[in-house]
């Protein structure tokens, strides 16, 4: 029996009292299809066939050609695309509607990013502080926008990945609770519209771990 709406966000274990549910994240290790084979399976040349239509496309935003550039970008997808993905399963703890595994993955690279652009490019931080065209008198707001819209990157990159993440599951547990009290006939109605929801979430857990590693990809281009 819950004991409010958001107990099935509660990352402690229900046996030992213990935040062990954050295990949960090293699931998706067991899914990375493994290349010690004579041939590839399906699995192995889908998630191939994934990681290198990203790493093509992570490559031409970053504009440069280092080796192994979008590697951590691609595997930053990975990491959110399988935590999203494992949440949807009945019994899984989902690490990615907390702030502080968002932030987890946010922050750090955030600030990554700001110690290299002001330590070893700072001519193109200043310079990115005033958009080309400005007008003389609108500079000093300009230069306080910038300032903040870059302070907020993090914030704003870990609660958009959470809140969506905790917004389609209220709502299947809101349907899921008022099962009991609907009459039979309404059963599947109930089903229905929670298996299209379940599709929708589907869909959502894979667009917003893209958005989040196409939003990082786009703040490391801009310090480069």
């Amino acid at each position: 029996m819950m004991s409010n709406l958001f107990s099935n966000f509660d990352p402690s274990s229900p046996i030992f009292n213990l935040p062990l549910n954050w295990l949960s994240t090293s699931l998706g290790l067991f899914f990375i299809p493994v290349v010690f084979w004579l041939s590839s399976s399906r699995w192995t040349f889908l998630w191939s066939l994934i990681s290198f239509s990203l790493h093509k496309e992570f490559k031409t935003l970053l504009g440069f050609s280092n080796p192994g550039s979008s590697i951590w970008m691609v595997t930053l997808f990975s990491i959110i695309v399988f935590n999203n993905l494992l949440g949807l399963f009945p019994y899984i703890f989902t690490s990615t509607s907390h702030l502080s595994m968002t932030f987890s993955l946010a922050l750090p690279m955030w600030f990554s990013l700001m110690i290299f652009g002001w330590t070893k490019r700072y001519n193109h931080m200043f310079a990115h502080m005033v958009p080309l065209g400005t007008p003389s008198s609108l500079m000093p707001f300009m230069v306080l926008i910038e300032t903040i819209s870059n302070f907020i990157r993090p914030g704003t990159l870990a609660i958009r990945l959470a809140a969506n993440m905790i917004a389609g599951h209220l709502l299947l547990t809101l349907l899921g609770s008022t099962g009991p009290s609907i009459p039979s006939f309404f059963i599947w109605v109930l089903l229905s519209s929670q298996i299209l929801l379940l599709m929708l979430e589907s869909a959502v857990a894979v667009i917003q771990s893209y958005v989040f590693a196409i939003l990082s990809t786009l703040y490391t281009s801009e310090v480069y």
